[in-house]
């Protein structure tokens, strides 16, 4: 995959965040996701697409401001800050956060295997 692919699936991803996109989301998440949310908790996929669903969590509008991408054989490593607005468990999210995202190419289908946020201050 090349680092213009990659750039489209990333954009897809945030798309389907910010929309509660659960179907998009499901095709691009590997099922075996591991994912630290910015309190260091560890999310699965499941976790993760249940937040959603349930209303939990709630993207109101996403840009991304600064993106590295690393593509190294059938794995990709993406860097991005984006500035996020939304809620959390009723909880106002309103800042800078920094995404790490490890997509690796599953038979035909690339998806987000891996990943980590923290919120900049």
């Amino acid at each position: 995959m090349s680092t213009p692919q990659i750039i489209s699936h990333e954009q897809r991803l945030l798309t389907a965040l910010q929309n509660g996109d659960i179907a998009t989301m499901e095709e691009l998440i590997h099922d075996d996701l591991l994912f630290h949310i910015p309190n260091g908790q560890v999310i699965t996929k499941d976790m993760d697409l249940a937040a959603y669903r349930d209303g939990n969590m709630m993207v109101h509008a996403i840009s991304v401001k600064d993106q590295v991408i690393q593509v190294v054989d059938d794995t990709a490593i993406v860097s991005v800050m984006v500035t996020l607005k939304g809620s959390y468990m009723g909880q106002p999210i309103d800042g800078d956060f920094r995404y790490l995202r490890v997509w690796k190419k599953m038979g035909d289908t690339w998806q987000v295997i891996a990943g980590s946020s923290v919120q900049i201050s």
